[in-house]
């Protein structure tokens, strides 16, 4: 099949790299405009963009990728079918219906379960013991298209959302090429979603990353894996934020006394940072302090010093 491409991440990118392997071919790639970052608005192409150009595929950008222009400029390259993946924009009746076989989509659940922009991370949070890839059809609600194929995964311990978006990347480019040619081939069955089992989850910023020390260690310790890499749990301390990237329970005997959730009861280069929380003690494995390398506490505790009672807020203001 002729496939216009839509995706924009590294998720993106790895599932684009099994379509140009398959017996498909790509016509084009559509991906959102470029960003600028940094005091000198260096110009940042998308991770697909630079994929595309690179292997010499015509690359399409657009903020609205359902505005009439864009519609007209992918309908040139006559798309027996539009793919996309981690692509981040609503499309709407205009671009569903452009093609022979519509919209596909690869999410990254297990539908109807975690739809939404961050099902990868919410999974992580949540403690999910397995989550897994989904390709749908797209239709005008939110990740609400018939179910077309689906594969399982365990997700490992202590594996963070940035690790399990590869491994789901690499799932879901192989599912996709099987799928793509079982619609070719009149094999694929479209299954309706339940809406009783249906769940969403928004989508993470920055300001919604703060650790909650009234949370239990298991909470805690999820809650740092779902945002690694990003935004990143971080936590306040005095007029600083600490990036917290990794956090386990600390299960060593710590002399009992009247400490405060949310308060350092340990502080050195020997046992790392440690902070009481609802159930017993956390402690912030791998941190990154203002200026400083990412970095296990223990290293930044032999250099740097966190008193012991003072309160590390989960806030952020």
């Amino acid at each position: 099949m002729k496939v216009a491409f839509l995706g924009s991440a590294e998720f993106s990118k790895i599932v684009l790299e099994y379509l140009l392997k398959s017996e498909h071919k790509v016509v084009c790639i559509v991906t959102n405009t470029d960003q600028t970052v940094g005091r000198g608005h260096k110009i940042v192409y998308s991770e697909v963009k630079q994929y595309g150009l690179e292997h010499n595929i015509p690359v399409l950008q657009y903020e609205k990728v359902s505005s009439p222009n864009a519609v007209l400029e992918i309908s040139k390259y006559k798309p027996d079918v539009l793919v996309t993946a981690s692509f981040g924009q609503f499309l709407r009746q205009n671009i569903l219906t452009l093609a022979k076989y519509g919209v596909i989509n690869v999410h990254a659940s297990l539908l109807p379960k975690y739809r939404g922009s961050c099902p990868i991370n919410w999974c992580i949070i949540n403690g999910e013991k397995e989550t897994g890839i989904t390709i749908m059809k797209t239709d005008i609600g939110l990740d609400t298209g018939d179910i077309i194929s689906s594969k399982k995964t365990q997700i490992c311990e202590g594996e963070t959302a940035g690790e399990l978006t590869l491994r789901l990347a690499h799932i879901g480019g192989e599912l996709l090429v099987k799928t793509l040619t079982d619609i070719e081939n009149n094999r694929a069955t479209y299954v309706k979603q339940n809406e009783n089992l249906s769940s969403y989850y928004p989508k993470l910023e920055k300001g919604n990353s703060f650790i909650d020390f009234n949370n239990t260690m298991e909470e805690i310790s999820n809650f740092c894996l779902g945002l690694n890499p990003w935004p990143v749990a971080r936590v306040k301390y005095k007029d600083n934020f600490i990036k917290v990237f990794k956090s386990s329970p600390y299960i060593k005997e710590i002399e009992e006394n009247q400490f405060k959730n949310g308060q350092v009861v340990l502080s050195n280069s020997k046992d790392g940072l440690v902070v009481k929380c609802k159930d017993g003690y956390i402690l912030l494995d791998v941190i990154q302090a203002p200026n400083s390398k990412v970095m296990h506490s223990k290293a930044f505790l032999n250099g740097k010093s966190i008193q012991v009672g003072e309160m590390l807020i989960g806030e952020s203001k």
